[in-house]
């Protein structure tokens, strides 16, 4: 099974980092940065900005890439490493009315470092490099089930 390419935003905005919950129907609590699987033809930042765009409906700028993460399933071999980029809005507003085209995000929303503490989020390190302004990379997490 060949290994995944996907990126992600780390967008901290007044403060607030973005995440989104990708489990169709809020079958899981889970949440992590927003973004997705990189399509050959595109550049990472212009994979990025799409997945971002669809996702929540907001346009951003894409800066320097801030973290590494990898996971896998070690029962399946599915391997995915995700390009984590810091960002900046440039425009749009999160919205309940905001629709994903692939119906796999359901809920979008800004947090503090507290609220993030109290909410289930992947990968561990997220916080630190949101809130940190550090790099960092996870070498192989184990995937959590949804």
């Amino acid at each position: 099974m060949p290994i995944r390419l996907a990126t992600r935003a780390v967008l901290v905005h007044e403060s607030r980092l973005l995440l989104v919950n990708a489990f169709p129907g809020g079958t899981s609590d889970l949440w992590c940065a927003p973004g997705g699987g990189a399509e050959p033809g595109a550049s990472l930042p212009d994979n990025l900005r799409r997945e971002v765009h669809e996702e929540t409906g907001l346009e951003i700028k894409v800066g320097p890439p801030c973290l590494i993460n990898e996971f896998h399933d070690p029962d399946s071999g599915y391997h995915q490493v995700d390009l984590f980029f810091r960002c900046s809005l440039l425009s749009g507003r999160l919205s309940t009315d905001w629709q994903d085209p692939e119906n796999v995000v359901t809920q979008r929303r800004f947090v503090t470092r507290d609220e993030m503490a109290k909410l289930r989020v992947k990968p561990d390190s997220l916080s630190h490099v949101a809130f940190g302004r550090g790099f960092g990379y996870d070498p192989l997490e184990v995937i959590l089930p949804g």
